[in-house]
């Protein structure tokens, strides 16, 4: 019987640091996380334990902080596009690199009105994204942002929905809406400026969020990915992922007391998750 090696790629994974940028004055700060995976010709090592053509992970993480040192991680892609430029000339072996990265975002402090100089806090669990995956003839740039919670008390409903025998879920006209917003999209070009398209988008989200009346997460999500779409001409698709968190109005009849949508409970478990991809046709 005769074996091939199929699909394989090695790498290092969970590569964190933090980076300080040091002005006059004022101080920045960016936390990253990445990992990076190569492909390429690597049989001998699988077939006949062969290791001249394996970079080792430990080198990788290595050549991570070593470009910190010489490049901004700012933003995310363009030092994405640094490390997979490096690995690609000083690797023949290596035919595609890719690159999964995520920041957590820190903001300044404030202080006597305006922010401080070199003091943080960190915005939640809420991260950038950035995935990449680059051969010498092409690189694909997918940018993202990853648990992102928000909250509207108005202008969502959820009626007319199918019904059987097990439905106990009451129809709603106007309820709270809230879902932890994961994104992604694919950029058309790698030649952009990642930074202010990454907050472009963002701000576009959470302005169709904020403003659309949904009937359904799976109309909400419709109407915030059609505003990316309809308004970035350098982005061809987006995906998103919507968990909800759910808040249910307190039975306060026991006590006596009615509850005009005033009291509400969190509940976190089970929620709904609404997932789906729009492309440019």
């Amino acid at each position: 019987m005769a074996i091939r090696l199929a699909e394989n790629s090695y790498g290092s994974s969970r590569i964190h640091l933090l980076r300080v940028s040091r002005q006059q004055g004022r101080h920045d700060v960016r936390e990253i996380a990445l990992s990076i995976r190569f492909e390429g010709d690597f049989e001998a090592a699988h077939a006949q334990g062969d290791n001249r053509k394996i970079l080792p992970p430990d080198t990788m993480k290595n050549t991570v902080y070593a470009l910190a040192r010489q490049h901004s991680i700012e933003p995310l892609e363009d030092f994405g596009l640094h490390l997979i430029e490096h690995f690609l000339t000083y690797n023949a072996q290596v035919t595609r690199v890719v690159i999964d990265a995520s920041e957590s975002i820190w903001t300044h402090l404030p202080h006597g009105g305006k922010p401080h100089p070199s003091a943080f806090s960190r915005s939640g669990d809420q991260e950038r994204t950035s995935f990449l995956s680059g051969t010498r003839e092409r690189t694909h740039v997918r940018a993202g942002i990853e648990n992102l919670l928000v909250l509207k008390t108005s202008n969502s409903a959820f009626e007319d929905f199918k019904k059987d025998p097990y439905t106990t879920l009451q129809e709603e006209t106007d309820r709270i809406l809230s879902v932890i917003i994961n994104a992604n999209w694919l950029y058309t070009e790698e030649d952009v400026e990642f930074g202010p398209l990454w907050h472009a988008v963002r701000k576009t989200l959470l302005e169709a969020f904020a403003e659309h009346h949904s009937h359904s997460l799976q109309h909400t999500l419709y109407a915030m990915g059609d505003a990316i779409l309809g308004n970035f001409e350098n982005i061809s698709e987006i995906h998103l992922s919507l968990p909800s968190k759910h808040f249910h109005l307190a039975d306060l009849a026991p006590l006596g007391m009615d509850n005009p949508g005033t009291v509400f409970l969190p509940a976190d478990e089970p929620h709904a998750i609404i997932a789906a991809t729009l492309k440019k046709s």
